[in-house]
């Protein structure tokens, strides 16, 4: 059996539909299945059976010889909220209760960090484990993945194979239901299915003109090609980045969709909202050698080639992967 927690959500639905191609259908998705905009995105999945995030712990101390690996993918990501008690709960203190139990039951752990634990890139985007304490993050959401990171680095027992990944702008099918915290390129397709134009964020910064921000943009289908690799691989634990190494700006992005749309451009700049404003990102990319190091060898989608596929395969067509 495999273990996917936040399974409903949209990275975990996608990798549990990658698992599933190569035929790992003992699946155990854990999340909080009372959402039920999330739910769609399991539909048509294989898997063995869904499981309560408040039960599972309870559920793998009695299944636990069963279980082959866990990826450990849920969390709370919005990035807009406040309240560190929420990310206390579940982005920190569930990871170290997973930490433990993979430990004490010999289970590898695959979990998702965050890019936001960079901030604003003061001290670059390169993994190197040495620098963590000295990252920055500029919301209580990277703040708890940086610190559950502290923490497992410091930890003198550790599950006998453990990678934590590094996930930067995450974008593709199955994010329907993520409203505000949903990819740029899913809002942007629907501004131009609904007006015919696409709306990007000012600079406020003097270094970068309108729409020239820089991301480090990955399809989701390459964050599951990953996650496979390392499923498969099992040595050289450690801390991970998860981007292309290759950051493109937001103008990039909307001119692209707009192709995939075949519409002509049209791109409205507007004001970023005061609560972002002062820790809005204005240049990502990942540092990748260190993954390419223990041998991943595949690429990744071009910008041009990830919008495409998202848009014509799944958005115009409102499908699932």
């Amino acid at each position: 059996m495999i273990v996917v927690t936040g399974a409903a959500g949209f990275i975990g639905s996608c990798l549990i539909s990658r698992l599933n191609a190569d035929f790992f259908n003992y699946i155990i998705a854990v999340d909080d299945f009372s959402i039920l905009g999330k739910l769609p995105n399991l539909q048509n999945k294989k898997i063995r059976q869904k499981v309560e995030r408040t039960q599972f712990f309870e559920w793998l101390n009695q299944n636990y010889k069963h279980v082959e690996c866990i990826f450990h993918i849920g969390a709370r990501t919005d990035t807009t909220e406040f309240d560190t008690k929420i990310f206390e709960e579940l982005n920190v203190n569930y990871s170290k209760k997973i930490w433990n139990a993979a430990i004490e039951y010999q289970i590898p752990v695959i979990y998702a960090s965050s890019a936001a634990t960079y901030g604003l890139g003061e001290n670059g985007y390169e993994d190197d484990e040495t620098k963590i304490q000295t990252l920055k993050p500029l919301n209580p959401y990277g703040d708890s993945k940086n610190e559950f990171d502290i923490w497992a680095l410091q930890q003198k027992k550790k599950p006998f194979f453990w990678a934590g990944l590094k996930f930067f702008n995450v974008y593709g099918p199955n994010e329907y239901h993520k409203s505000r915290m949903a990819s740029v390129i899913f809002h942007t397709f629907n501004q131009i299915n609904n007006s015919g134009k696409s709306k990007l964020f000012k600079s406020h910064n003097p270094e970068f003109k309108d729409g020239e921000q820089l991301r480090d943009f990955i399809y989701v289908k390459d964050v599951v090609e990953v996650c496979m690799f390392l499923l498969n691989h099992r040595k050289n634990s450690g801390i991970y980045n998860l981007g292309t190494g290759k950051a493109r700006t937001f103008l990039d992005l909307a001119k692209n969709v707009f192709k995939s749309l075949d519409k002509p451009e049209n791109i409205e700049f507007i004001e970023t909202p005061i609560d972002i404003r002062d820790k809005y990102q204005y240049f990502t990319e990942a540092k990748m050698q260190k993954l390419i190091n223990i041998g991943y060898k595949k690429p990744f989608h071009s910008l041009e080639d990830g919008i495409s596929d998202y848009v014509n395969n799944y958005l115009k067509k409102t499908i699932y992967y």
